[in-house]
């Protein structure tokens, strides 16, 4: 007697399943002797992989890294003529200043050194570098209020009493920074040439006081001012070679000493002073264009240092004429 289903219930099943390329419960045929087992699986697998050069776990190489582009032409970036325009505005503010005396003249100056200060420091590459700017800012100060304390003829030792101060106090503030000695002694040579630059630029306080027989109050500072910023302006003209700019710079610095001169009692001691002042100025512009600088070095010390250059001569022409 056979066990199971009966006959019907199977033929109803068997009836059932799917047929043909679609049936999914269909059993795989069976290999045939010899096959060896597993080998359709192996050959749907190699079929699944990728062809070509690419390896199928290779890892794709990483990226490189993106060049720098070199920089490419001069170093020597003319600021151009609105800070040149802006160095005569500034002149023209000390040049009436001084119109009325030595006091007067200090506020002007004040605005030069704190420009000058932040201006050095970038232009060499220093920014921010906050406390290095007010050091040397307020070693210009101090020169200023010093001279004002004591008498006109002690400028040139009240500049240099700030001057030895201040280097020191730098020094001292340099070796105790906590820095490796190359980035030190870089930090300590700008900080002590903004010094210096801040502290002479306040001549311009001390030429105030220098006169002569038939000399106007500020004679001195009014032509050499005025000329340092005329000689800016017109070394700016655009599309002009740097040599033919800089030569007709100092003829406008000449030409506007001696109209001044003619205005103020001095003469043709005041062609000398403007050739002088606005030959410094140019010089010193020169120098603010140097080494690929950013707008705000172009209106900081584009437009402070040509005056700031210009001071000292200033002092030292009117004090050797005034004798």
């Amino acid at each position: 007697m056979a066990y199971g289903p009966p006959a019907s219930f199977r033929e109803a099943f068997t009836s059932a399943q799917p047929t043909g390329p679609a049936g999914a419960f269909a059993p795989p045929p069976p290999a045939p002797l010899g096959a060896e087992p597993g080998g359709s699986l192996r050959e749907a697998f190699a079929a699944a992989q990728p062809t070509g050069p690419q390896a199928p776990f290779a890892v794709p190489a990483p990226a490189a890294a993106p060049v720098p582009a070199a920089r490419k032409g001069s170093p020597i970036i003319d600021p151009g003529l609105q800070p040149a325009a802006a160095t005569l505005g500034l002149a023209v503010l000390i040049a009436l200043a001084a119109l009325l005396g030595r006091t007067a003249v200090v506020v002007p100056t004040l605005l030069l050194q704190a420009v000058t200060a932040a201006g050095w420091f970038r232009l060499n590459g220093m920014w921010p570098a906050r406390q290095g700017i007010a050091l040397a800012a307020l070693g210009g100060f101090t020169a200023d209020a010093a001279m004002l304390a004591a008498g006109g003829g002690t400028a040139p030792a009240v500049l240099a009493g700030t001057l030895g101060g201040f280097f020191l106090l730098v020094l001292i503030l340099q070796i105790f920074r906590p820095s490796n000695p190359d980035e030190r002694f870089y930090a300590l040579t700008v900080s002590a040439s903004a010094t210096l630059m801040t502290v002479l630029a306040g001549a311009y306080p001390a030429a105030a006081t220098l006169t002569r027989h038939g000399w106007s109050t500020g004679a001195v500072v009014t032509a050499g001012a005025l000329a340092a910023g005329a000689a800016t302006l017109v070394s700016a003209v655009p599309r002009v070679p740097a040599p033919v700019g800089f030569g007709a710079g100092a003829v406008a610095g000449l030409l506007c000493g001696a109209a001044v001169g003619s205005a103020t009692g001095l003469g043709l001691d005041g062609a000398l002073v403007g050739l002088a002042a606005g030959a410094c100025a140019l010089v010193g512009r020169r120098v603010a264009a140097y080494d690929f600088p950013s707008r705000f070095v172009h209106f900081t010390a584009g437009i402070a240092v040509p005056l700031a250059c210009a001071a000292p001569v200033v002092y030292l022409a009117g004090r050797l004429l005034a004798r």
